[in-house]
């Protein structure tokens, strides 16, 4: 059937804002703010001893890079070995590139029950569980986690909820689809930290589309009053979510709403290709802050800030606003 040339210049023009918008997710878009102050690669517990928690829905690839692929596959854990920026040979070249951290290596555990062993692991501690977005390869994943805890001296354990993401531009579909398969895997993992009782709060970050997979897992737990308890704080960053769906959502998760923190921003420019996708419904990252105040989460508007042209990671190339994901956690830590 041939196309009219309406539809194939609207076509043409969606297909121009995803090339400047999708890859936003990605850390490696990133532009870290030239006003940062630099961290001590010990200030967090995470750059004195640099193994990360891994808990994914991702397809194990054994020993070879990049160790977990963009397939869909069972619930796995495994210990992931980083290089903070400028620590030994291989964190030196990531940190002249990119000022990322490194991946040298994973450990995968051998355990027939692999939530359980990933709240093992984190005995003792508070966590950080961060969820990554859109357009994501585990090892950039990975990288944004040690920047994050890094950046905010967590000194709990790190851990990383890591979907199949297709770590590509036009695989938007899929991941988001991916995002909702891996629901049951992260309400999984929720209830094996809520399990141990000498684990401590649990702050969960969760960055654009990991922000629906998050609220759908919440949703699912929202008559576990024991894992309601037991988080410490939820931040939603740049939420790539229906603003409808999120109200809805939201509405239903009773007195978590109040430990929700949701860094927003307008000029948001992937999530502005993201509502264009969605048929021109808003996304609840560049919505009304008032309509999201409604719902008694907290609301950080970001417009103004940081360097980044996509603005849609600012939570982790400026510094202020990773300082708002810090205010949060210490507000938790009293919940």
């Amino acid at each position: 059937m041939p196309v009219s040339r309406h539809a194939l210049s609207r076509r043409l023009a969606i297909t121009g804002l995803l090339s400047v918008g999708l890859s936003a997710c990605a850390q490696s878009e990133a532009t870290v703010s030239p006003f940062a102050e630099p961290t001590r690669a010990d200030a967090s517990a995470l750059g004195k001893e640099p193994e990360l928690l891994v808990v994914t829905t991702r397809r194990s690839l054994g020993a070879r890079q990049p160790y977990f692929g963009s397939d869909r596959g069972s619930l796995t854990f495994a210990e992931v070995r980083l290089s903070p920026p400028g620590r030994g040979i291989s964190g030196q070249i990531s940190s002249v590139v990119s000022g990322d951290w490194a991946v040298l290596g994973v450990d995968a555990a051998d355990s027939s029950d692999p939530a359980r062993a990933f709240a093992q692991a984190a005995t003792g501690r508070d966590v950080l569980l961060y969820v990554h977005g859109f357009n994501e390869t585990f090892e950039s994943a990975a990288r944004s986690a040690g920047q994050l805890s890094h950046s905010l001296e967590f000194q709990g354990r790190t851990a990383i909820f890591t979907w199949p993401s297709g770590g590509k531009l036009f695989d938007y579909a899929y991941d988001r689809e991916s995002a909702l398969w891996s629901r049951d895997g992260f309400v999984r993992a929720l209830q094996a930290l809520v399990s141990n009782p000498t684990v401590g709060r649990i702050h969960i970050v969760a960055h654009s589309m990991g922000s629906f997979l998050t609220l759908e897992g919440l949703r699912e737990l929202r008559d576990s009053a024991e894992v309601y308890a037991r988080i410490g704080s939820v931040v939603f960053a740049s939420p790539d979510v229906d603003i409808d769906a999120f109200e809805q959502t939201v509405s239903r998760l009773g007195p978590l709403a109040r430990r929700m923190t949701v860094i927003i921003d307008p000029g948001d420019r992937a999530l502005a290709v993201s509502a264009r996708i969605a048929g021109g419904v808003a996304r609840a990252g560049a919505a009304d802050r008032a309509r999201l105040e409604a719902l008694g989460v907290r609301v950080a508007d970001t417009s103004g800030r940081g360097w980044s042209m996509l603005r849609h990671d600012l939570f982790l190339s400026d510094s202020e606003v990773t300082q708002v994901v810090r205010r949060a956690m210490d507000r938790g830590k009293g919940a």
